[in-house]
């Protein structure tokens, strides 16, 4: 059994060792996809033997689907790990006993993903742990094509691994912020889509039905999408915080569940309200109003190369 695992990286010499160094006795190769990094990541990635192929980033989705194709064709199962993630040693137990055994109709493999945020685990506000695809049968699975939260999708069954896959960014504040800020331009795409219908998106309906993805997908699209913009931001965080007990995560835990469950909702709602204003000021389109307001081109498509 031939199990490679793909990290996507820019400048990441901070979170890729200790990336690298808890897939060591996991996986049989390790590709890195680079976005032209200008530190240390690609000599990082080389020294510990992993196989470094670059190019230019549009999207996770774009990104992920063009690794994929540069893989032998002899691998027979992919992991997606994130450079600022890694195995925990349970984990890596439970893939290395586990994953060859698994029967030929079993396509994916679910894992459980808990985050850290300011050095303290996130254990309450109903976010963590998250159930994500990030195991599957290589030709058998592919990303999305989404600007935000896409998944990877399989036609086959999955199972769940009961282990914890870690995501702890070590990143200033600043850091963080301005990636969610930028991030928010994406998900501020994602919600106008719902509206307007001017491109092709991974909807609810394709996920699989009954799985944590699924539902949480079909809620954000056929519930919260439909609330008052603004409004719907102070209410996911009142869920979170109060009725799913998000104080019990102490002082880190609050910048957490306000930043991540207010802040980066209200943005969302305060760029969609940005681009509709543009095109009601200036008459243009959806797609010209994008990318004058949030600087995305939607014509240019995450595409498998």
């Amino acid at each position: 059994m031939n199990l490679t695992a793909i990290i996507l990286t820019l400048n990441e010499e901070q979170h890729l060792p200790r990336c690298l160094e808890s897939l060591r006795d996991v996986t049989d190769s390790v590709l890195v996809a680079d976005s032209f990094s200008s530190d240390r990541t690609v000599a990082i990635a080389e020294a510990q033997g992993a196989r470094v192929v670059q190019h230019p980033f549009v999207n996770h989705a774009q990104q992920f689907n063009w690794a994929l194709a540069q893989l032998d064709p002899c691998t027979d199962w992919v992991l997606r790990i994130d450079a600022d993630e890694y195995l925990t040693p349970e984990l890596a137990v439970e893939i290395r006993e586990r994953l060859e055994g698994l029967r030929s109709e079993i396509d994916g493999v679910l894992l459980e993903r808990r985050m850290t945020f300011q050095g303290r685990m996130i254990r309450f506000g109903g976010v963590f742990p998250v159930q994500v695809l990030r195991l599957f049968r290589y030709g058998r699975g592919e990303c999305e094509n989404r600007w935000m939260d896409e998944h990877i999708r399989v036609s086959g069954e999955t199972i769940r691994f009961v282990s914890e896959l870690i995501d702890d960014n070590l990143n200033s504040l600043t850091w963080w912020i301005d990636k969610h800020n930028r991030y928010a331009n994406r998900e501020a795409v994602e919600m106008l889509n719902l509206e307007y219908g001017f491109m092709p998106s991974g909807s609810a309906t394709n996920l699989r039905s009954g799985t944590q993805a699924g539902l949480k997908r079909w809620l954000k699209e056929r519930v919260y999408a439909n609330l008052p913009g603004g409004a719907r931001a102070t209410f996911y965080f009142l869920y979170r915080y109060i009725l799913r007990a998000g104080f019990l995560d102490g002082r880190a835990g609050f910048a957490f569940h306000f930043l991540q469950g207010f802040w980066y909702r209200y943005l969302v709602d305060a760029k969609v309200a940005e681009v509709r204003r543009h095109m009601a000021n200036t008459g243009s389109p959806i797609q010209k109003s994008i990318l004058a307001v949030l600087e995305i081109d939607v014509g240019h498509r995450p595409k498998s190369e």
